[in-house]
């Protein structure tokens, strides 16, 4: 089973950037699509951004350009870094993978099987 912990959250300006990472334990994630949620307090968890083990990649409505995942196979971490961040931004991110990496999952958070604690970010003046 895959341990998923995420870090690199915090409080920061509008305008601001932060870079949350997910690090893995216990599976080596090279051949895994990886994904990015949140959840906005009151809100459904929505998708934010994957990465195909090919490293094609994948955003959520409105988040391109802003956004961007990568990920570092030799130290078993993604990376999301957000840029120009907005207070509607603000949320608990989530990393998740599915329970294969012959799974191929997309935008819907029932593909993934396994997800981190969560990691608070917060967008304000």
């Amino acid at each position: 089973q895959v341990q998923l912990v995420e870090s690199g959250g915090g409080l920061v300006q509008p305008g601001g950037s932060l870079r949350l990472s997910c690090a893995a334990s216990g599976r080596t994630l090279d051949y895994y699509t990886i994904g990015w949620f949140r959840q906005a307090p009151g809100k459904e968890r929505e998708f934010v951004a994957l990465i195909r083990w090919r490293n094609s990649t994948a955003y959520g409505e409105s988040l391109k350009g802003r956004f961007t995942i990568s990920r570092d196979n030799a130290k078993n971490t993604v990376y999301l870094q957000m840029n120009s961040l907005k207070p509607e931004d603000t949320a608990v991110y989530y990393c998740a993978v599915p329970r294969s990496r012959y799974d191929t999952p997309g935008r819907a958070r029932n593909d993934y099987n396994y997800w981190g604690q969560g990691t608070q970010v917060t967008v304000s003046s």
